[in-house]
């Protein structure tokens, strides 16, 4: 039965999705897609069941909460937030229903690629520039405390609603530059050497937020990124048994991943308990930050439920120094969903996304940006790295799947309580965190450094500066900020702000240098950064439905035998992931 099953199954696969003779004219090709395409359980336009749509979406949704919880430990202190302020829960739960809403459009209507669409560390540089103006730094800690409710929540609504416009308006270039096809005009000049800077000091910037969130309680964060660095490096092929139902056998033994797919929350939650105990046997004093009851009413005040809506905390205002400035993140974040889509496509046995696939998907990334800055969120979106990550170690990259999970992001945006869980992680644990996530961040820029000649004296020039140089001119900025006076103040506001965003200096010092430099095009990396992007204007014959906005249906046996192949996969010890996994 098991040997007759599989033999149909594969067969099935064989005929209506692995064969790139019938499907395409191009056998060249061939061997290449039936590779990629025999390494997924389901490509992007299968169809699973709905019950196993369910547990895959969840899996998305538990790594999307890993990236998105750190955001609001940065972004809340600069906005002037206290730590027990209830209405943090309610931004974070806006940050996951705006994921949601955003996510199910891009799947749908956008580059249609199975991505998560949420909050990004990128935004917040320009945030902390922006917010670092004169106008809007924080009041003293004490006047601040001696503030009613309702002066205190003027001053942080203020600076949100200041964040918001600027979030709005400068995602209208994104927009722009999707919608209207000038992608293909920009690409020319986004070598690897602007992405290196561009991307990597998105993590390198922010190193003082993770040493002060450490700092608080040292042995905390040490044991956070010990932990993280043994359950993600070290113990990722140790497997525990585990109970899985099989509807022809039972409940049937299988060896799960464990530490592979949850390093992140295996971590949270011991380290969170360690806190537990300290808190209850008294080591850690009353109001110590790894204390486990310090914001405990944050849940209490949440309520249970709560629909976030646009200008929820006030009318966006504009500045032309907060769009500019704010410009910077959403430069970023274009460059990095950029060299995202082939990755994705590639992980989900798609074609490389032709050019029109790649327009929409940017444009409709900037409209997702336009909507999180008018719900309030403070912050934009973009492509989750992490849920990229998790397509690859659970070989399940449908399009359905990615829509499920965005209902799950959208539902559970709507609970407030559970966003108000995240709020009240102990600081020290989020610093440990930081360690590592930020550090991640910075690498992945770094390895767009495997395209370029590094033995090129040139190139190394080009590196050193456009990394090194951004980092000593914001430091410099951010320490003198009232240096710049033109007699202009709006003009005084803009020039601060961008020259103190480390992103965009060291984006443009990359870009210029790279493209005035004379350096032949294997030594810049352009041979193979063009190859690895396979941005071709048209698609591949019939594989181009899969960017199509109509849907590509798949035949139902075809559907019913890869569940019941999923099913014998567990039988046979094989895994079917159906938790998450969160690559850090």
């Amino acid at each position: 039965m098991v040997h007759n099953t599989i033999q149909i199954v594969l067969d099935n696969v064989g005929r209506h999705v692995t064969n790139p003779e019938e499907e395409s004219p191009e056998k060249q090709n061939g061997d290449e897609d039936v590779s990629r395409k025999g390494n997924v359980t389901y490509a992007i336009d299968d169809v699973p069941p709905w019950y196993l749509c369910i547990f895959m979406a969840l899996q998305h949704y538990l790594t999307m909460i890993g990236a998105i919880v750190a955001i609001p430990f940065i972004l809340c202190p600069a906005l002037c937030m206290q730590e027990t302020d209830p209405d943090r829960s309610n931004i974070i739960s806006t940050m996951i229903f705006v994921t949601g809403l955003i996510t199910w459009l891009q799947a749908t209507f956008g580059c249609r690629l199975p991505i998560v669409q949420g909050g990004t560390i990128s935004f917040l540089v320009p945030t902390l520039a922006i917010l670092g103006l004169p106008a809007w730094k924080c009041p003293p800690a004490d006047a601040l405390a001696a503030m009613t409710e309702d002066q205190r929540r003027f001053v942080w609504t203020s600076r949100m609603c200041e964040l918001s416009g600027a979030i709005a308006v400068s995602a209208l270039f994104q927009l722009f530059l999707g919608y209207f096809g000038v992608v293909g005009s920009v690409l020319r000049f986004v070598t690897p050497l602007t992405i290196v800077p561009t991307v990597s000091l998105v993590g390198l910037t922010l190193f003082d937020h993770a040493a002060e969130a450490a700092a608080q309680q040292w042995g905390i964060a040490a044991g956070t990124f010990i932990l993280l660095t043994i359950f993600s490096q070290c113990m990722g092929n140790v497997k525990i048994p585990t109970m899985a139902y099989n509807r022809e056998k039972g409940c049937a033994l299988v060896w799960f991943p464990l530490f592979k797919l949850f390093p992140v929350l295996l971590t949270i939650v011991i380290m969170w308990s360690v806190c537990g105990i300290l808190t209850a046997t008294g080591v850690f004093p009353a109001g110590h930050p790894a204390r486990t009851d310090l914001k405990v009413n944050i849940i209490e005040d949440a309520p249970w439920f709560r629909v976030p809506y646009p200008g929820q905390w006030g009318a966006p205002t504009v500045s032309v120094a907060g769009v500019l400035g704010m410009l910077a993140g959403v430069i970023a974040c274009t460059v990095e969903s950029i060299s995202y889509y082939p990755t994705t496509a590639r992980m989900c046995a798609a074609p490389p996304p032709p050019l029109h696939a790649i327009n929409r998907g940017l444009g409709t990334e900037g409209l997702g940006t336009v909507l999180a800055g008018l719900w309030g969120s403070g912050n934009g979106t973009n492509t989750f790295g992490e849920n990229v990550g998790a397509i690859g170690v659970t070989k399940v990259g449908a399009r359905r799947v990615v829509q499920y999970a965005a209902g799950l992001m959208v539902l559970q945006g709507v609970v407030g309580k559970l966003g108000a869980v995240f709020i009240i992680i102990p600081q020290p644990i989020v610093g440990g965190l930081f360690c590592v996530m930020f550090g991640m961040i910075a690498a992945f820029g770094l390895s767009a450094l495997q395209y370029v000649d590094l033995n090129s004296s040139r190139n190394l020039y080009i590196i050193g500066f456009s990394m090194f140089f951004p980092l000593v001119l914001t430091r410099w900025m951010a320490e003198h900020s009232g240096v710049i006076q033109t007699g202009v103040e709006a003009l005084d506001a803009v020039l601060q702000v961008l020259l103190s965003t480390s992103i965009l200096v060291g984006g443009v010092v990359g870009c210029l240098l790279d493209n005035l430099i004379p350096g032949t095009d294997e030594e810049r990396g352009l041979a193979a950064w063009a190859k690895e992007m396979s941005l071709d204007a048209a698609g591949a014959s019939e594989e181009g439905d899969t960017y199509d906005l109509r849907s590509r249906e798949v035949h139902p046996a075809v559907q019913e035998e890869k569940g019941e192949l999923i099913l014998l996969r567990l039988n046979q010890s094989k895994i079917v992931n159906i938790g998450c996994w969160l690559n850090i």
